[in-house]
């Protein structure tokens, strides 16, 4: 597939800090892709590159083919950042009317109040609007010149369930249409479940990268649950083949491990007392924090 953003050995030195450390990344036309780290990791600063809002001390980024600072393919991108500035004595409908000036091709302005569920704030100065509507406005501007490539940070904070709900189907309506999304969130349950592909970066560098199903396997395994009756002991799990770590919760025990299959079947020759058993995958929350221990 064609490549929608590329980054080759990209470096940012602010002073004498490394913000990020030799990136190299290539992210296809048509893919939802997550841009996970800590604080610090150096998210923002390769989104700032990426949108040739800052030049990189190494390497080189293209979007879209050519040079981020290139107005003909600024005209290709949206971008909905942490920030929202509003404009004074400007409604709702007129600021979303103001960016939809700039574009040859916008969409319509009841699609994007409809998608920004703002339809009912059209005639509130955008300045009375609250910190969820406000993200809400920011996603109907990112989206004002049906761009190819949106890129998306931290969009659901202060958002209503009814609104984040919304937000995300109109995300995945527009991958279906052949989209690029980029997005960075602290929401790990919404990356798990919207990403064709995760990407983690620490420390400036790239630490893993694939499919949420990949990132998971290949980091927290497959989990066990079951209650155990009084005489199992956390010392007898852990003598069991391929167990990595016990977590109880009560008498409900976790136990984690690299061979699920395996495992299961030590607990039946062994006669463990134990019912309501449940075999699960780890959590892209769990795989997060694991990579990043890792790393560190």
């Amino acid at each position: 597939m064609k490549a929608a953003i590329q980054l080759n050995g990209v470096s940012k030195v602010y002073k004498e800090k490394k913000a990020v450390d030799d990136l190299t990344l290539s992210i296809a036309e048509g893919t939802v892709v997550a841009l996970l780290g800590p604080n610090g990791a150096g998210k923002t600063t390769t989104v700032s590159m990426i949108l040739g809002m800052h030049q990189p001390t190494k390497g080189t980024v293209k979007l879209l083919g050519g040079d981020p600072r290139d107005q003909r393919v600024r005209d290709r991108i949206g971008a909905m950042l942490q920030d929202v500035s509003v404009i004074d004595g400007l409604k709702v409908g007129e600021t979303i009317d103001l960016f939809r000036s700039y574009y040859k091709k916008p969409l319509p302005l009841d699609y994007l109040l409809k998608v920004s569920n703002l339809k009912a704030e059209k005639n509130k100065f955008a300045t009375a609007l609250s910190g969820g509507q406000q993200r809400r406005l920011g996603f109907a501007l990112a989206l004002a010149g049906d761009p190819d490539v949106i890129f998306l940070d931290e969009p659901t904070v202060g958002m209503d369930v009814t609104s984040r709900q919304l937000f995300w189907d109109t995300v995945k309506a527009m991958a279906g249409r052949g989209k690029t999304i980029v997005l960075t969130t602290h929401y790990l349950e919404e990356a798990d479940s919207v990403a064709d592909r995760i990407v983690v970066i620490n420390n400036g560098k790239l630490i893993a990268d694939g499919t949420p199903s990949e990132i998971k396997a290949e980091t927290t395994g497959r989990v066990i649950s079951f209650v155990a009756g009084q005489a199992v002991t956390t010392e007898a799990l852990l003598a069991l083949p391929g167990v990595t770590d016990v977590e109880w919760s009560g008498r409900r025990v976790k136990l984690y491990s690299t061979d699920t299959d395996r495992l299961i079947v030590a607990l039946v020759e062994n006669r463990f007392d134990m019912r309501d058993i449940e075999i699960q995958s780890g959590g892209l929350e769990d795989a997060f924090q694991a990579l990043v221990q890792q790393a560190n």
